[in-house]
């Protein structure tokens, strides 16, 4: 059976594209949370942007799609630190940055369904589920 377009996937992939790149146009907003022990926040800024990008990349494409999702929670999971900093440090105002963080909880969920759902299956495939 054709599950023809993962729309989950595909949004996804589109969420965490735009969240890249975003850190490489406004990167002051995401240096600001870095946890101070991690060092030099440009390069954390620069490289959690390009994995963010990358996890789109494998989500967006059915055959990597699983790995993609599972890269996501990852990646979710190693930001975590970076929203809790910001929390503390009062990053945004009305305390949107500590409502920020049990969002967190729907973004891996949302990862998962996407690493649950069986790929679609590929013309001429005998692999395919």
């Amino acid at each position: 059976m054709d599950h023809g377009p993962n729309k989950t996937a595909l949004a996804l992939a589109a969420f965490l594209l735009l969240a890249g790149l975003a850190h490489f146009v406004v990167p002051r907003s995401y240096e600001r949370i870095v946890p101070r022990l991690l060092g030099d926040p440009a390069f954390w800024v620069r490289w959690s942007g390009v994995a963010e990008i990358a996890c789109a990349g494998l989500v967006a494409h059915p055959r990597t799609r699983r790995l993609g999702a599972w890269a996501t929670i990852g990646l979710f999971a190693a930001l975590f630190p970076a929203n809790a900093q910001m929390a503390i440090d009062g990053g945004a105002p009305y305390g949107l940055a500590w409502a920020r963080l049990p969002l967190q909880i729907p973004l891996v969920f949302w990862a998962w369904r996407v690493a649950q759902r069986p790929p679609a299956r590929q013309a001429g495939s005998a692999l395919a589920s």
